[in-house]
C-alpha cells in the first residue's frame, strides 16, 4: 500500500520492491553480523564504489560490458575482509535450491558482496562466516527488515575522525518510495568516518563527540574551527548498501542508479567518501513491474531512500552493554536530557516555599 500524499509506501522498506527478500544474522558476542538481500529469481545488477578503502567481492562482473546479466543475492557484512566468507554460505543456500548461473554441469549462484570494518567495536576475533550467510538466508523474508544494531549494522559506528573513543553507534535501516509507477527501496549499513546529519539543517544526529563525550562536536565544524586529528586510523569506516527497484533496467542504467544513489549518502553523511571509507552501493532491478523505467527518475528516488535509510539507521541503533562507552544517538539524547533536567530540579528544590 502507498501513502498517496507522500509517495512513501506504508511499510517504507526495501522489501516493498517485488522480488526482494532480506534476512539478517546477528552475533551479539562480537557484536557483528551480516545482511543478505535475496533476489532468487534474478535481478539485473550494478555497483558504484566511491570510498577509497573498499572490501568487495564479485563487483567486476557487474560492469555493463561483462557477461553475467543477473545476480541472485547481495551480501552486506561486518568483519572487515574476513566477513566476505559469509558470501559462501549464501551461495550454498542458493545452490541447494538449484539457483544460479548455468555453467557447464553446475549452476553457480552470483553473490556480490561488500564489507564494513567493525573489528574495533567489541571482540575483533568474532566475524561473520559462511554459517552466518546461510543463517541470514534462512531468515530472509519480504517483511520489513529489522533496523538498528542488527545484521551488518550490529558493530557499525560513526564519527571516527577524531578517534574511535569519540565515536557513536551506527546501524542499518531501510526505506522506500514510489515514483512514476515504480517502487524504489534501499537498505544501508552505516559505518561512516563522518557524522550522520539531519535535513535540511545539516545538524549532526550521530557522530564525533566532544572530548568529554557528552555532546556532538560536528566533525566538519570542528575541522573548520582548527581541530586536527592527531592520527587517523586506516580502514575503520565504510557505509555499504543496496538499492532495488521493480523497474526493468539495463546494467548500464542500473549503474547510473547506483551512481545517483551516492548523492543520498552525501546528503546524510558529512564528510563522506573519504580515504578511510569504502563506501559502496549496489543497484538491483527485478523487472517485476513489467516495463522499463527511466534511470533518471529511479536515480532521484534512489538518492532519497538512501538518505532516509542512513538517518533511520542511527536513530534506530542501540549501544551494546559490552561496549557501553560508544553511545547511540538515542542514549546520548537521553543523557543530555537528564543532565539539563538536573539543574532545574535543584533550582526548584532551592526555591520551594517553606510550609
Amino acid at each position: 500500500m502507498v501513502n498517496s500524499a507522500s509517495g512513501i509506501p506504508k511499510r517504507d522498506a526495501i522489501t516493498d520492491v517485488a522480488g526482494v527478500r532480506v534476512g539478517h544474522c546477528t552475533n551479539p558476542d562480537g557484536p557483528t553480523g551480516c545482511t543478505v538481500v535475496l533476489v532468487p529469481e534474478g535481478a539485473v545488477a550494478a555497483v558504484d564504489v566511491r570510498g577509497a578503502a573498499p572490501g568487495t567481492r564479485e563487483t567486476e562482473l557487474l560492469a555493463p560490458s561483462n557477461l553475467v546479466g543477473q545476480v541472485h543475492a547481495v551480501l552486506l557484512a561486518g568483519g572487515s575482509a574476513f566477513g566476505l566468507d559469509a558470501a559462501g554460505g549464501v551461495m550454498r543456500w542458493l545452490e541447494e535450491r538449484g539457483i544460479g548461473f548455468p555453467a557447464g554441469p553446475a549452476r553457480v549462484p552470483i553473490v556480490p558482496a561488500a564489507i564494513l570494518f567493525d573489528l574495533a567495536y567489541g571482540d575483533h576475533r568474532i566475524r561473520p562466516d559462511a554459517s552466518s550467510g546461510y543463517a541470514a538466508c534462512e531468515q530472509a523474508s519480504d517483511r520489513p527488515p529489522a533496523e538498528g544494531s542488527v545484521g551488518a549494522g550490529a558493530g557499525a559506528t560513526v564519527g571516527k575522525l577524531f578517534g574511535f573513543e569519540r565515536a557513536m553507534k551506527g546501524g542499518i535501516a531501510s526505506a522506500s518510495v514510489r515514483v512514476a509507477g515504480f517502487t524504489v527501496g534501499a537498505i544501508v549499513a552505516v559505518n561512516a568516518m563522518g557524522d550522520v546529519v539531519d535535513s535540511p539543517s545539516g545538524a549532526p544526529i550521530a557522530g564525533a563527540r566532544t572530548a568529554d563525550g557528552r555532546r556532538l562536536a560536528g566533525t566538519s565544524r570542528a575541522v573548520f574551527a582548527g581541530e586536527v586529528p592527531a592520527m587517523i586510523d586506516p580502514g575503520i569506516a565504510t557505509t555499504i548498501g543496496v538499492i532495488a527497484t521493480d523497474a526493468r533496467l539495463s546494467k548500464a542504467q542500473a549503474q547510473r542508479v547506483a551512481w545517483m544513489g551516492h548523492d543520498g549518502m552525501a546528503r546524510a553523511i558529512d564528510p563522506v567518501h573519504t580515504m578511510f571509507d569504502g563506501d559502496t552501493l549496489f543497484a538491483l532491478a527485478t523487472g517485476r513491474a513489467g516495463r522499463e523505467g527511466d534511470p533518471t527518475l529511479i536515480g532521484i528516488a534512489a538518492a532519497d531512500v538512501v538518505a532516509r535509510a542512513v538517518r533511520r539507521a542511527v536513530r534506530a541503533a542501540r549501544a551494546f552493554a559490552s561496549v557501553a562507552s560508544i553511545p547511540a544517538a538515542r542514549e546520548l539524547e537521553e543523557s543530555e536530557t537528564r543532565a539539563s533536567a538536573a539543574p532545574r530540579a535543584r533550582h526548584r528544590s532551592r526555591t520551594r516555599t517553606p510550609r
